[in-house]
């Protein structure tokens, strides 16, 4: 089945292909800006499959495609010979829809939604508000991004994403300055949250979960038993500490970081989050 369209309640549209799922929201002309997003998005999924053998092996060669190269440039600073551009595959998507509208027809605000991985385009004295929430639901605020604020990507990772992960976060949230990048980000700080040879964590080869998995035999997390308060502390700060080192080096703007109920953030504005006694700020 080719690509699906559909409009949904509130002048929002829906694309739907294989496994990409996206939601789109556009302030303007939103009908020219829909029309640009539904003709780019046609040949999105058969473009990533054209060059999949190359984008699920770690970041080397630079691929052919606008979206591979968008994913393996967001990947390329982060190489350790295991993360693979396939870490930027959902903020890429996002990311390259988004644009298709932006050049098309002048927008205030625009979003691109692609499974939780969001790149936002904003004008003037346009806001996108994200709502900050433990994967538990418990509400920990608000971020107001502004047109002039980096932040133009969010992308959310760990073990109750769509996507494998080598560590136990239950959700790492990012802000970047491109969903490309915030994706990618999301992915390693969610990896850097654990407690290596722990023995209440059940690992698996990436293989073995599934079969086309860009890990291949890499051990991926499938279970993760009773943790003491200590050992969550332990965990999240490893996470933390990667996430820190992205800030420092300009590839993230800010993060959030969960794990059985508590919590870590970093470049996130104090002001706007609900301070908790398991929420730490650095």
């Amino acid at each position: 089945m080719g690509p699906v369209a559909a409009l949904l309640p509130g002048d929002r549209l829906h694309l739907q292909h294989g496994p990409i799922d996206l939601i789109i929201g556009a302030d303007g002309d939103w009908h020219a800006a829909f029309a640009a997003a539904r003709a780019r998005f046609a040949s999105v999924l058969d473009e990533l499959v054209s060059e999949m053998d190359l984008l699920r092996r770690p970041v080397a060669e630079v691929p052919r495609g606008a979206i591979a190269r968008c994913m393996s440039d967001a990947v390329r600073p982060h190489a350790d010979g295991i993360v693979t551009p396939m870490a930027a595959v959902a903020g890429s998507v996002a990311q390259t829809v988004l644009a298709a509208m932006v050049a098309a027809t002048p927008l205030t605000r625009a979003y691109v939604n692609n499974g939780g991985d969001i790149a936002l385009h904003l004008t003037g004295a346009e806001t996108f508000r994200l709502a900050v929430a433990a994967p538990d639901g418990m509400d920990l605020g608000r971020i107001a991004i502004t047109a002039q604020h980096p932040v133009r990507g969010i992308a959310t990772s760990g073990q109750g994403g769509r996507s494998l992960s080598l560590g136990i976060a239950d959700a790492v949230t990012v802000l970047a300055r491109s969903a490309s990048q915030a994706d990618v980000a999301a992915t390693l700080i969610g990896n850097a949250v654990d407690l290596p040879d722990h023995d209440a964590i059940t690992r698996t080869k990436a293989r073995e979960v599934q079969p086309d998995s860009d890990l291949r035999d890499h051990l991926v997390v499938t279970r993760v038993g009773t943790l003491r308060a200590q050992e969550v502390d332990a965990a999240l700060d490893r996470g933390l500490s990667v996430a820190q080192n992205m800030a420092a080096r300009g590839l993230i703007q800010g993060a959030a970081l969960f794990l059985r109920g508590a919590a870590r953030m970093t470049g996130l504005p104090e002001s706007e989050i609900l301070q908790g006694k398991t929420l730490t700020h650095a």
